[in-house]
């Protein structure tokens, strides 16, 4: 409801009864009578949002109030401040533009005004414009503006794209229509029909290079709603093509001219009100134009949004899932729009249609190979209208027509295969043909991730499987995963089919390497596709998935040891990850039961290329060498096992190979040298570093004084992390004061290497998250833990001293939640007791552990330090101070007792520090 004008403007003016007004004293009272109403006008609009939901009617609402509070501003200040010289400003009128213009605007949005004026702006109307402005500023309204003539106007749209784009939603405020209408006109005479074909070309390019610099995938778990792709740009980006194109001004309109049919406009105005209700709870929730779906944000807009918990999925899954969706439906628009535009302008615009083309393909095909379809424009379109209801195999079959020609599907097609998804039942399901082209398409095509992805945007693959639709847009609330399920597992796809062709073998070399002998090629691709599929249900994930992969299986067409191992590789998918990562490599039982549950060679082989392939797909930076290395390990420790011992290459000739490498380095070394070198380390050293670590460790080792701490560190952008390596004299209390000094540096440790030298020196090597994008910030920082960690060690600094001064972790973990947990077990190993220790990872934790277990009385003789995003899983290998296991249950409850007071958020160690 808009506030009446006449009684708000009668009272500003009785805020300028005096006769000799202070033009200063009065336009701060007035900012203020703007700000409480502004408050008013927000508070009302987010109690209405709430309660009704409607994106669209808040944001209109919201405009609409600002146009009254400018129109009631323009008129004060003519009428009263100027009192009789307001006839000068006449002429004059106040235009919304940009996203204002549009009528719907956001609690946070930008007010962008141009001030149209007849002619040079004379000190009259250079007053009501600047009193206007500084009483908008003053009340605390983020307002951009402009001062143009109709001629300056037309003259910067000519070279200025942004120009041109907010003028041509350009709405009357107020002042003269006159003046505003002769601008429209000129606008669309002069600019607009002479300027169509480079306008659209430069909106799509600008789309392109706004999702490049957001993120390509509009699947990214911390999608920006504005800027991302899916979001509202790219809705309001069909809406500036349209006014130019169609002459639109409305969604409506552009139904009513053809660009869209009637469901589509439905679909158009459904996703704008719902990402317009994001958005304005987005902005009511940070108090500010915060356009980033971050973390912290995701549970209080499920909450608001009224998302309740359902089926295994959070509240805050469920929202994020219909939000993906919605940005799914924003791509169909898009791809729907741009058919209509080619359609409308192929023979007119050919430069035009050759941008569009090139959007979705460049490849020119004479034919399609198949009677139901040809190719238009180089991309796959029926034939007839009724190719799908005629055949509904033909909803599988262009797919992997398209996967042949190297070819996308084209709009049209997509508007049929839309409307007959209807016809993907359980017939079409177990049809056996349908099945065989799905299988060939998934195994045999030349981009499998890219024919799947099509699928999936189509809405074909979701239908066919679906088991695979329920994770369609599912994302998981964690920090880990950077994408959606059903994103995630199509990427996996790509990294698997990279290895295969080699285009990933420098990356994975074992994997590469051993990808020609696998047997159950097949498997692992259907395997891969599959791993993630039961995400989102009450039971554990791999269970449920097991069991579904050995219903699916054999409707696709699988054989039953087919079936048995995709099963398998489904229900283990994350051993072989948790075993290298969170077990001590170098105790035999680790490897022995590995081992017993891998059981075959081929196995091995498959869950080794599966854990790659699923762990690079998680998203940037998951996947580092560091990880690689702990794999290649397990695999050659297990392989022989599995072999009945008989492999190529032993434990000790791998030693000796990787001893040999390292000596290789070092040409001019006597014998002497090279004995001392490769007996400074113990086997597990030469088995678990890469020969670049060894390096690097080797000229570390090499500048270092006796018995004296020294530092190195390696920046790593892509991983998003850096390495500090620390070779010190080893003692039982050193992980404590590492990673203590690695705190009061506000350093975030996410991984650990730790070795032991035969001379009794420590050789730790601990991974940092990388705070700094800049190289030389990053640099920097590092330097300053590396300095503090020689300050702690040498006992330059007391660490308790500087512990009180470390920053509390500020950021997205806070969003989480996770129920801490310690689990002690003798068995996992014959020598060790085994401490895994689950919870909400903070700046200190490890410290906080690794204190505790000193205090203890507890050695420790190995540590696997692990972060899954917000989630730390670090595990020690301990004895008490005899070397013995902890067998006494009473000893056990007092640790797990102590280690759970540590996992609390509020825990401090109060131990009192050396």
């Amino acid at each position: 409801m808009k506030y009446a004008e006449d009684a708000f403007l009668d009272n500003l003016r009785a805020l300028a009864t005096d006769p000799a007004v202070d033009v200063t004293a009065t336009r701060l009272k007035v900012s203020e009578a703007i700000r409480k109403e502004l408050d008013a006008v927000r508070a009302q609009a987010e109690a209405t949002l709430i309660k009704h939901g409607s994106g669209t009617a808040c944001a209109k609402y919201l405009s609409e109030n600002e146009d009254f509070l400018i129109r009631s501003l323009f008129d004060f200040a003519c009428k009263i401040i100027l009192k009789d010289d307001a006839a000068t400003v006449q002429d004059m009128a106040i235009v919304a533009v940009g996203g204002y213009g549009r009528g719907t605007l956001a609690p946070g949005s930008d007010i962008d005004l141009l001030f149209l004026l007849p002619g040079r702006a004379s000190a009259t109307v250079a007053q009501v414009v600047e009193f206007t402005l500084y009483a908008l500023w003053d009340a605390r309204q983020k307002v951009g503006h402009a001062t143009r003539t109709v001629e300056e106007c037309l003259k910067l749209s000519r070279t200025d794209n942004t120009i041109m784009t907010s003028i041509l939603e350009a709405r009357f405020i107020c002042g003269s229509r006159t003046a505003f209408e002769g601008l429209a006109t000129s606008f669309r005479r002069g600019i607009i029909e002479s300027s169509v074909k480079k306008f659209v070309a430069d909106k799509l390019a600008e789309r392109d290079q706004r999702h490049a610099k957001s993120g390509e995938s509009r699947y990214a778990v911390e999608p920006d709603i504005k800027d991302g792709k899916g979001g509202l740009r790219d809705l309001h980006t069909l809406f500036w093509i349209s006014k130019v194109l169609f002459d639109a001004n409305t969604p409506e309109e552009l139904a009513e001219k053809g660009a869209f049919s009637r469901d589509e406009l439905r679909r158009f105005e459904k996703c704008e009100d719902f990402l317009l209700a994001v958005r304005c709870h987005l902005h009511f929730i940070s108090k500010r134009g915060e356009e980033k779906i971050s973390f912290d944000r995701q549970s209080e807009l499920a909450e608001r949004l009224g998302y309740k918990a359902h089926a295994g999925l959070k509240h805050v899954e469920r929202f994020m899932k219909h939000y993906f969706l919605i940005a799914k439906d924003v791509g169909d628009l898009t791809r729907i729009f741009c058919a209509s535009l080619e359609a409308k302008h192929l023979k007119d615009a050919p430069r035009l249609s050759r941008v569009i083309t090139a959007f979705f393909s460049g490849s020119k095909i004479a034919h399609s190979g198949h009677k139901d379809f040809r190719i238009d424009s180089g991309r796959v379109t029926a034939a007839t209208p009724d190719v799908f209801s005629r055949d509904p195999v033909n909803l599988i079959r262009i797919f992997r027509i398209a996967s042949e020609q190297n070819a996308e599907v084209h709009p049209d097609a997509l508007k049929i295969i839309r409307r007959s998804l209807r016809l993907i039942d359980e017939k079409l399901r177990h049809d056996p043909e349908a099945n065989a082209l799905f299988v060939n398409l998934l195994t045999e095509s030349h981009d499998p991730e890219t024919v799947l992805r099509m699928m999936n945007e189509a809405g074909v693959l979701g239908q066919f499987v679906p088991e695979f639709g329920k994770v369609v847009g599912m994302m998981q609330f964690n920090m880990y995963h950077h994408y959606t399920v059903d994103e995630h597992l199509i990427r996996t796809v790509g990294v698997l089919h990279g290895i295969e062709t080699g285009s990933l073998a420098g990356d994975h070399p074992l994997s590469a390497s051993i990808f020609p002998s696998l047997r159950s090629r097949r498997s692992l691709y259907v395997a891969a596709l599959l791993h993630d599929i039961a995400k989102g249900r009450p039971e554990d994930h791999s269970i449920a998935g097991e069991r579904i992969a050995q219903s699916l299986c054999p409707r696709l067409g699988l054989s039953g040891s087919e079936t048995d191992t995709v099963a398998w590789l489904v229900r283990h998918h994350l051993l072989m990850s948790e075993t290298a990562q969170m077990r001590d490599l170098n105790d035999f039982k680790t490897i022995l039961d590995f081992t017993t549950l891998v059981q075959s060679l081929e196995r091995l082989k498959l869950l080794l290329v599966l854990t790659v392939c699923d762990t690079r797909a998680v998203g940037p930076g998951v996947w580092n060498g560091w990880k690689g290395q702990l794999l290649r390990t397990l695999y050659s420790e297990t392989e022989p096992m599995l072999t009945g011992g008989h492999t190529s290459v032993s434990r000790r000739d791998r030693v000796h190979a990787a001893q040999e490498l390292f000596l290789s380095h070092h040409p001019g070394w006597s014998d002497e040298e090279k004995k001392r070198a490769a007996g400074r380390h113990y086997d597990a050293y030469w088995l678990n570093v890469s020969i670049e670590r060894q390096l690097r460790h080797d000229q570390l080792i090499a500048r270092a004084q006796p018995r004296e701490v020294t530092t190195d560190l390696k920046t790593d952008a892509f991983a998003a992390i850096t390495e500090v390596t620390v070779y010190a004299p080893d003692h039982p209390r050193l992980l404590a004061l590492l990673f203590g000094a690695c705190t009061a540096a506000n350093a975030n440790i996410v991984g650990a290497q730790i070795f032991t030298t035969t001379d009794g020196m420590a050789l730790d090597t601990i991974l940092l998250q990388r705070e700094f994008e800049d190289e030389d910030d990053e640099q920097r920082k590092a330097e300053r833990v590396c300095g503090m960690i020689s300050k702690v060690l040498r006992g330059q600094t007391r660490l308790r001293d500087v512990l009180v001064h470390a920053q509390k972790p500020q950021g997205r973990a806070r969003a989480f939640s996770i129920q801490p947990s310690v689990v002690i077990d003798n068995n996992q190993s014959n020598k060790f007791t085994l401490i895994e220790i689950n919870g909400l990872d903070r700046l200190g934790l490890l410290h906080a552990l690794t204190e505790s277990l000193f205090h203890l009385n507890l050695n420790i003789a190995s540590a696997h330090i692990t972060t899954f995003g917000e989630k730390a899983v670090d595990v020690f290998y301990v004895t008490d101070l005899t070397g013995a296991k902890i067998e006494s249950e009473t000893r056990q409850r007092q640790i797990e007792a102590r280690l759970l007071e540590v996992l609390t958020p509020q825990a401090v160690v109060v131990e009192k520090m050396a």
